[in-house]
């Protein structure tokens, strides 16, 4: 029943689904498909009774590079102008509702979400993985919350849900640094549970946690998570809605644009503040 979607790969087997991404583009990057799908994708998996654990990992070496800016240009360039008017930032606040449910869809599902991560998990891979349940890494993952240096407030989940996870103090830096950080550091600041030396050591023992959690209650299962998920999703839930908000108003700018340009460009952007 999983095999209508493109945004990822499903294998189900005692209960677990193994959820792969599929890459767009040159890299594991979030394109059209991952931003339409994965609420299907992941009520899907919700309503499938055999199902009782998710283990959300990337194809290949990398998690995922976030958001496919070449893919998604022309959805969203016209909607980007710092000229546009109110009904480009109508349809701009509808997009990004759009797409934060995408990472909303995993917090809600209500079979544990376990995240495997391996390479690269930079911008939309952060917002994603911060919806997840638990989070494992291997040795040789790096993490950026990265959109501060693309000119933009992260809107799809990391600064509803990260502070939570590794507190207030930390996200802030991340956020507004946009620095890259090693396996080492996020199990410092608990943004993973446990780092593995490497991604097949990693998928072992994140199937053995995801086999140990099936066989629970699949009752219980949801009724912690809908209990852990009342106070957090509600901060979440209110954290989305003003950067949705936030963003339709103030994401079109020209430093925007000079971010976009000089990522295409391959070059340093130069901020004005406008």
């Amino acid at each position: 029943m999983f095999t209508e979607f493109t945004c990822a790969t499903v294998s189900l087997e005692a209960g677990i689904a193994e959820v792969t991404l599929a890459p767009t583009g040159k890299a594991n990057r979030m394109g059209p498909a991952f931003w339409s799908e994965m609420p299907k994708l992941f009520a899907a998996l919700d309503a499938d009774d055999s199902v009782r654990v998710v283990l959300l990992t990337g194809a290949g070496e990398h998690f995922s590079f976030g958001l496919d800016l070449a893919a998604m240009a022309g959805e969203l360039m016209g909607l980007l102008q710092p000229e546009g008017g109110a009904k480009a930032r109508q349809q701009l606040l509808a997009t990004i509702r759009r797409m934060q449910d995408a990472n909303t869809a995993v917090a809600r599902c209500r079979k544990p979400v376990i995240a495997a991560i391996s390479g690269w998990c930079i911008g939309g891979g952060v917002d994603l993985i911060t919806a997840c349940d638990v989070r494992l890494a291997s040795a040789d993952a790096k993490f950026s919350v990265r959109e501060v240096k693309l000119a933009m407030v992260a809107d799809v989940g990391t600064l509803a849900r990260l502070p939570a996870i590794v507190g207030q103090g930390v996200a802030r830096e991340l956020a507004l640094t946009g620095d890259d950080f090693d396996a080492a550091r996020a199990l410092r600041i608990g943004l993973v549970n446990e780092v593995l030396p490497s991604k097949s050591e990693l998928l072992t023992h994140a199937r053995a946690m995801a086999a140990r959690m099936a066989k629970n209650s699949p009752l219980v299962l949801g009724g912690i998570k809908e209990v852990m998920n009342a106070q957090s999703e509600s901060v979440a839930r209110e954290s989305l809605a003003t950067v949705a908000l936030w963003n339709s108003a103030f994401l079109p700018s020209k430093d925007l644009l000079e971010a976009m340009g000089a990522f295409l460009e391959k070059r340093e952007p130069t901020f004005s503040g406008e």
